[in-house]
C-alpha cells in the first residue's frame, strides 16, 4: 500500500470515526427504521469512499455528510420498493429525559422541510447561513422554517 492510499484510508477511517454517530441520527430523524438507517449509513459512507475530491476542511466535509445523508433519505422515501410497502416495526429515539423524549416525537412529527432545520438547528448546531447552504435554499427560507416549526411545536406541546 502507497502513502497516499494509506493516507486516504486513514482520513476515511478518521471520518466515520468523527461523523458515524451525526450520520446516524440525521437517518433516525427521517426514516425511524434501525433496517433503514443502517442501509442508508452504508451507502453514506461508501460514496465517502469513492468521492475523488478532498475536503476544504472538516466542516465542508461535515456539510457534504450531511447533503449526502439528506439525500439518500429521501432518495429512499421516493424508491419504488418503499412506496409498495409498509413497515414491520418503527424504532424510537429515546432519552433519559421524558420532556426530550416528547420534543424529539414531535420534531419526528413535524413535515420533513421543518424536521430537516430544526434537528440541525438545535441538535447538531448550525447558523442559519450555514444550514442555507447546507440545505441548499434561501436564509429567509431557513428563517420563515425554523418560526414555522416552533410555533406547530409550540401548539402541540401546549395541548
Amino acid at each position: 500500500m502507497d502513502k497516499t492510499e494509506q493516507d486516504r484510508n486513514e482520513r476515511i477511517v478518521g471520518a466515520i470515526e468523527k461523523y458515524a454517530d451525526m450520520v446516524r441520527r440525521i437517518c433516525y430523524v427521517h426514516l425511524k427504521n434501525s433496517s433503514d438507517v443502517e442501509d442508508i449509513f452504508q451507502d453514506v459512507f461508501l460514496q465517502l469512499i469513492r468521492y475523488e475530491m478532498r475536503f476544504d476542511s472538516d466542516a465542508h466535509e461535515k456539510a457534504w455528510l450531511i447533503r449526502v445523508t439528506i439525500n439518500k433519505c429521501k432518495d429512499l422515501h421516493k424508491s419504488f420498493f418503499r412506496s409498495r410497502v409498509c413497515p414491520l416495526d418503527d424504532t424510537e429515539l429515546t432519552f433519559e429525559d421524558e420532556t426530550e423524549n416528547e420534543v424529539m416525537h414531535e420534531i419526528l412529527a413535524l413535515p420533513q422541510k421543518f424536521k430537516n432545520v430544526m434537528y440541525l438547528y438545535y441538535y447538531e448546531g448550525y447558523s442559519v447561513p450555514e444550514l442555507s447552504k447546507i440545505l441548499q435554499i434561501n436564509e429567509n427560507t431557513v428563517y420563515s422554517q425554523l418560526h414555522r416549526a416552533r410555533r406547530i411545536l409550540k401548539e402541540k406541546l401546549e395541548l
